[in-house]
């Protein structure tokens, strides 16, 4: 199994099946911010007028434009999530699948306001703790990762509070357990079937991840571990 042929993020094909059966994207403009999002990009390439992708280290920049075909109409960037180059109100929708869920996420959400149109939709999957105080093992294996997930049950207020208004949720916490399978046997299998090149891209990627789903699978982190996916409209002069 080759990791760009699935959505190899947490939520896996559920989060953008989300967007699409609730947002019309044709002739829009499309902002997805993080790495492992190839798939995702070429679906909302096939009606959105484009689509930029944006990543925070130059080795996902790297592996994305090695798995991308180039086109007019996509666009990868290496960027700051939270200090874009893109002018104000550049965006119709903002899309973000387990890629915010980390200590900087206020600075990251002020970024997002300034570049999406007013009344603009953000599209955001988030990694959130069910339980208000979870087990040391879990916060490590979060730390390691250089997660900072919020309560499940607060995200939405949390949102309300920085200026968007919630349209939908979603709780994609049901996919976790494929998406930490699969991460097992793809770092099983990665020694056989990736190429030399595959193995320098994926390696300290699938080995983060390997520590995740062993917490998840085996330690009883899933009693802790959830995923929600929202949908947001910004709520910026929504009367201006």
């Amino acid at each position: 199994m080759i990791i760009n042929e699935i959505t190899f993020l947490p939520g896996l094909d559920k989060q953008i099946k989300f967007l699409l059966d609730n947002v019309d994207i044709k002739n829009k403009s499309v902002l997805v911010i993080g790495s492992n999002t190839e798939r995702i990009a070429l679906k909302l390439l096939r009606d959105a007028k484009e689509v930029f992708i944006i990543v925070d280290n130059q080795e996902d920049l790297l592996r994305l434009r090695v798995n991308l075909a180039p086109k007019e109409n996509l666009h990868a960037r290496y960027m700051e999530y939270s200090n874009t180059d893109f002018i104000n109100k550049r965006f119709d929708i903002i899309y973000a699948q387990g890629s915010i869920t980390r200590s900087d996420r206020n600075k990251i959400l002020k970024e997002i306001k300034k570049v999406l149109q007013p009344e603009g939709i953000l599209c955001t999957g988030e990694i959130v703790s069910l339980t208000s105080e979870p087990p040391q093992f879990v916060k490590d294996a979060w730390n390691h990762s250089s997660l900072s997930p919020l309560v499940s049950d607060r995200i939405e207020n949390y949102y309300n509070e920085h200026g968007f208004k919630i349209i939908e949720t979603i709780d994609l916490t049901d996919t976790l357990k494929e998406f930490y399978f699969l991460s097992k046997q793809l770092f099983k299998e990665s020694t056989d079937e990736l190429s030399k090149d595959e193995i320098k891209f994926y390696k300290k990627l699938l080995t983060r991840i390997k520590h995740e789903s062993d917490v998840y699978l085996k330690l009883g982190g899933n009693k802790h571990i959830g995923f929600k996916s929202i949908l947001l409209k910004n709520a910026d002069d929504e009367k201006g």
